[in-house]
């Protein structure tokens, strides 16, 4: 029985020390990605952290730490960028998580496969169309001179692309594609079931998704949302190239404050300004990773 054991236990011993072998060699595979993740996002924070706090000198060339720089860019003209971001990122994200869940129901109740297929394609295409190439194709087509808006007539009656509302349209054109991928396997995890019981007990389609659906999809729509407000919020290449400074973003601001296109000197309040970006950041990821595990766990 001694021997028994001692043999079982020895099994036992060496799988442990397998399975330790493995860890310690995933480990070491984990490290070229984590040395690349430092380099690649460590120093520029810590950059811009460094930056954000100090200021130099010109006359005696000493550099100091003070708070002038963030409280600088919570006045005057770059607050008024901050919140006409934290603006246009909100009512974008609003609009399109609205279409996108209308559209990825639409896609998971079709009878169709190949629309499905097509949907989520073009969707999964045009979810990372942006930059300067989506600011050409919409001024080519809705801007002053644009096929459509000469067509149709629309710049007499009162329409501008190069507006606060003709860049909610353009990011509306990578918003919405990218809610339907968020969506869809939260309406796929809609079980069968569920819509059988409510049918059974005389719930009608309407009270069905105000009572058992929406509450289940909830947290997927509000984590899709916060996904939405976190691309839009910090999109810059197609706002630089359609409206420029026509329309106050946070982006743009840093831009010109790095570029010293406005003031010269302001490089620092624009990494603050970048501060100011990543705690904004950081509150909408402390809201979504919540939101996506409690989602997870009722589709599961």
């Amino acid at each position: 029985m001694t021997a028994v054991l001692t043999e079982a236990e020895r099994a036992s011993a060496a799988a442990s020390q397998q399975r330790r072998r493995r860890r310690s060699f995933g480990a070491l595979a984990v490290l070229p990605l984590l040395a690349f993740t430092a380099i690649a996002f460590g120093v520029p924070a810590l950059a811009m952290f460094n930056g954000a706090f100090t200021v130099k000198d010109e006359a005696t060339g000493v550099t100091s730490y003070t708070m002038a720089n963030l409280t600088g860019s919570l006045h005057g003209a770059y607050l008024t960028a901050l919140v006409g971001s934290v603006k246009l990122s909100v009512i974008s994200a609003a609009i399109g998580t609205v279409f996108g869940l209308l559209l990825a129901q639409a896609v998971v109740t079709s009878r169709f496969r190949a629309v499905r297929e097509a949907v989520l394609t073009a969707s999964g295409v045009l979810a990372n169309f942006g930059g300067v190439p989506l600011a050409f194709a919409f001024v080519a087509t809705l801007g002053n001179s644009g096929v459509v808006t000469q067509h149709l007539g629309l710049e007499d009656k009162g329409w501008n692309l190069y507006s606060f509302w003709g860049l909610v349209i353009v990011y509306l054109y990578f918003l919405i594609p990218l809610m339907v991928l968020t969506i869809t396997p939260a309406l796929e995890g809609l079980r069968v079931q569920w819509r059988e019981a409510a049918q059974n007990n005389g719930a009608t389609a309407f009270q069905y998704w105000r009572h058992v659906a929406l509450p289940v999809l909830l947290p997927s729509l509000l984590g899709g949302f916060v996904l939405l407000f976190g691309s839009a919020f910090a999109a810059y290449a197609t706002a630089a190239a359609m409206v420029g400074s026509a329309v106050p973003l946070v982006t743009l601001q840093i831009a010109d404050a790095l570029g010293g296109n406005v003031l010269v000197g302001q490089e620092h309040v624009a990494l603050a300004l970048s501060l100011d970006m990543v705690i904004v950041a950081g509150l909408v990821m402390a809201v979504y990773l919540p939101l996506q595990r409690r989602s997870t766990r009722w589709l599961a």
